[in-house]
């Protein structure tokens, strides 16, 4: 396995256990100034600027939602959410500006007040090199279940 692909697998790993543990403050630190989190709903390539996202989130939106989360009165993460998600299918592929788009799957299970749910869907991240690891420019979330009725989207995808 090369050292690049190695790197990446550790910090999609790493992501996904900050947001499975609700360390909120770590994982906004893994985010670029400029970034962009997108959740489109109804369709996989909709029009963000034309149509309606569950997510379409910059920094600013980012320390919002945080910031709420962690607030103590985020209603409907209270109880929080017990998750555990699983990576696979990473493909990494070079950007003309040197950033990594990186593609995966996941299948996330969520547990709250006794009601399990499952998720499942591909994420894109561009990651950006910083030192020995990366930043997230941008990640789309594509769930596969995003033209159906979700109950509650408050956790972190």
């Amino acid at each position: 396995m090369s050292e690049e692909r190695s790197k990446v697998e550790s910090f999609l790993y790493r992501e996904a256990r900050l947001m499975d543990e609700n360390v909120y403050d770590e994982w906004l630190s893994l985010w670029t100034e400029d970034a962009l989190y997108w959740v489109p709903c109804n369709r996989d390539d909709s029009d963000p600027a034309r149509e309606i996202s569950a997510i379409y989130d910059d920094r600013a939106r980012l320390q919002v939602r945080i910031d709420r989360l962690k607030s103590g009165v985020a209603y409907a993460q209270d109880p929080k959410s017990r998750m555990r998600r699983l990576i696979s299918n990473i493909e990494i592929e070079k950007a003309d500006n040197g950033d990594l788009i990186v593609s995966s799957n996941f299948l996330l299970v969520e547990l709250r007040r006794s009601k399990q749910d499952v998720f499942a869907g591909r994420t894109i991240h561009r990651l950006r090199s910083e030192g020995d690891s990366f930043r997230i420019s941008h990640k789309k979330v594509l769930l596969v279940n995003n033209d159906e009725v979700i109950d509650n989207l408050t956790f972190l995808l």
